[in-house]
């Protein structure tokens, strides 16, 4: 059976190129903010470019939040890429501003200590053994990140799966955290390495 998405749209991220990237792999896909459609979804999927405070603006403008957490409570599956990962965390620190984010998971995100800001480019993760996201994927596979800040610390479940990249300090590059997922680098942009790790998560819907 064809996995029925919906990308998430508040605003804020590629839509249309989130959009093509998941139907690359198979599933079919709707860009759209209406709160039924996103809640009913086998999976949903919450871009997100730009500034913390910014994203969650428009997030909340819909009720995002709200969505997000009825679907992780009910157990059905969310995706967050980039800022949409960064705003899954409780709090965003920009230019000295601290921002509320959606709180699903505790901690911050700040900007990374590194000497060129953005992190931009093509950057290697190191996934654990038995994550979901990135199986069958060789250790050297690659993806494309652009961001100047991140989740640097870990402070949720113990039991969640996490992968970590370095840009002259570590970083969460993403998480696995029952039916709740993200990404910090952006799928849509890591070419065939995206598609195949959109695919992995496609596959495992339930």
């Amino acid at each position: 059976m064809t996995a029925k998405l919906v990308v998430l749209d508040y605003g804020s991220g590629n839509l249309r190129s989130a959009q093509r990237a998941l139907e690359r792999v198979g599933a079919q896909v709707e860009v759209t903010a209406d709160p039924d459609a996103a809640a009913h979804a086998d999976g949903l999927v919450v871009p997100g470019v730009g500034a913390f405070q910014a994203c969650m603006a428009g997030l909340t403008g819909i009720g995002g939040e709200k969505i997000i957490a009825d679907r992780v409570a009910a157990g059905r599956p969310v995706l967050g890429v980039c800022v949409g990962m960064q705003i899954l965390f409780a709090r965003g620190v920009e230019f000295g501003v601290e921002s509320a984010g959606c709180g699903q998971w505790p901690g911050s995100v700040i900007r990374l200590d590194a000497p060129v800001i953005p992190h931009m480019g093509w950057n290697l993760v190191d996934a654990p053994t038995d994550s979901v996201l990135f199986k069958g994927m060789d250790a050297d596979t690659r993806f494309y990140f652009v961001h100047s800040y991140a989740a640097q610390q870990w402070e949720g479940a113990d039991t969640a799966r996490l992968t970590w990249a370095t840009h002259h300090v570590p970083f969460l590059a993403a998480v696995e955290d029952g039916p709740l997922s993200a990404t910090q680098f952006h799928p849509e942009k890591s070419g065939d390495a995206g598609a195949e790790l959109l695919s992995n998560w496609v596959g495992a819907l339930s």
